[in-house]
């Protein structure tokens, strides 16, 4: 995995820095994995802008991914390796010994032709899945259950990646990219390794337009509003955002120094907070 500079022969691609796609096997999915991906444009049910940074967009399948990992003892051939444009991670299409195909996340290390295999007994190496109870301390893991059974819902994006820090009765104790560290329950299911893309985080759009590709609406700044349309809006020429509580979005809430975590019922399972 690389990243790829353009010559300079328009403004856009002065300093845009795209992905080689070198990794790439195959260029069209498997028509079968795939489903209709509805784009809202940001408008809600009656037609109207309710997301403002959401519009347009490039037309995309959707992929349908296997995180539950649940075809336990069943080894699987790694076919192909895909570009998934709902995600920053690349995807991979495992073919099952009992015939069945199914697309997975693709981790650092797995190349076309590798076995992988799910549940419990299965090698300790990129790809395979299991319960965290059966893991070793210290192993990289990505696309982590919260609830046995139910599916991968922590560390699913490009590069992710979380380290299996210790066990203790019913509950392991796991350390976020973010440095937050977090109880799971050890029955919940890990794919072991790093989500594959680590160049994603090095790649650089150049232009407005390839925002617009991907489904971002520009929006304008609330300091160049009027005080009607904006809170930071009024005044002379250039003037400061001018609040004593600090910036706030266009409907009033505050941007810095505010928590919108409502979720006090995981509250328990968090042992440092990210930052700390």
């Amino acid at each position: 995995m690389a990243v790829k500079r353009y010559k300079p022969i328009t403004p856009g691609q002065r300093f845009r820095v795209g992905a080689s796609y070198d990794e790439i096997t195959a260029t069209k999915p498997l028509k079968a994995l795939t489903g209709p991906n509805k784009h809202s444009g940001g408008r809600n049910n009656k037609g109207r802008r309710t997301a403002v940074n959401v519009g347009g967009g490039n037309k995309t399948a959707y992929r349908i991914i296997d995180f539950k990992r649940d075809k336990d003892g069943v080894p699987g051939k790694v076919a192909t390796i895909e570009y998934d444009p709902n995600r920053s991670a690349r995807i991979c299409l495992v073919h099952y010994m009992d015939g069945e195909k199914r697309y997975i996340l693709w981790p650092v290390g797995v190349k076309v032709g590798d076995m992988i295999q799910a549940g419990d007994g299965s090698d300790i190496r990129p790809g395979n899945a299991m319960a965290i109870r059966s893991l070793p301390i210290g192993t990289l893991l990505h696309n982590i259950e919260l609830v046995p059974g139910k599916g991968g819902q922590l560390v699913r994006t490009a590069g992710g990646s979380a380290q299996l820090m210790g066990r203790e009765g019913k509950y392991a104790t796991i350390r976020l990219s973010s440095g937050e560290m977090r109880m799971i329950q050890v029955e919940c299911k890990a794919t072991i390794g790093q989500v594959g893309n680590l160049d994603h985080e090095n790649i650089k759009h150049g232009k407005a337009g390839k925002k617009r590709w991907l489904g971002v609406y520009m929006h304008n700044r609330g300091v160049v509003m009027s005080p009607r349309d904006h809170p930071h809006g009024g005044g002379e020429a250039k003037s400061p955002i001018g609040r004593k509580k600090g910036p706030v979005s266009a409907t009033g809430v505050r941007a810095l120094g505010f928590r919108t975590r409502r979720n006090k019922s995981t509250q328990k399972f968090i042992i440092r907070r990210r930052g700390k």
